[in-house]
């Protein structure tokens, strides 16, 4: 069952939240010197984070459920992530850490797309199976 469309998704928020938010920059300072996510510990675990609940809950599907919740867990990290860079966006003023804003800061928008569609097939095979066990 690992073949299905919601691992497929899954699978490319963990690539997304592990290999491609360490190469795309979020930002950039003054000095127009990149800001990865390797550099930030806050951002680099909040990535590792939602890497790992993504990995985690493609091999949970044999409990549909707990993989549900895996995934609205994922996507709550992932906004919190994104408030963290709209609060740096926002409060900082122009000059003193990000002067430019990066392609990394859409990285949490893409991956929460990703989680909800994921969710939404995962939903649609637990109702396929209570209709299967209702016909018993």
């Amino acid at each position: 069952m690992i073949q299905r469309i919601q691992s497929i998704y899954l699978l490319l928020v963990a690539l997304i939240a592990s290999v491609v938010s360490t190469l795309v920059p979020y930002g950039f300072d003054q000095d127009k010197n990149e800001l990865l996510a390797k550099d930030n510990l806050l951002v680099l675990g909040m990535f590792a984070g939602s890497a790992v609940l993504a990995v985690v809950s493609i091999f949970l599907f044999k409990n549909r459920q707990l993989q549900f919740v895996l995934g609205r867990i994922n996507i709550l990290l992932n906004f919190i992530l994104l408030g963290v860079f709209v609060y740096w966006s926002l409060t900082l003023s122009g000059e003193t850490l990000v002067s430019e804003k990066g392609i990394g800061m859409l990285l949490p928008i893409i991956s929460i797309v990703l989680l909800v569609v994921a969710n939404k097939a995962i939903k649609k095979d637990e109702n396929l199976v209570k209709s299967v066990d209702r016909l018993r």
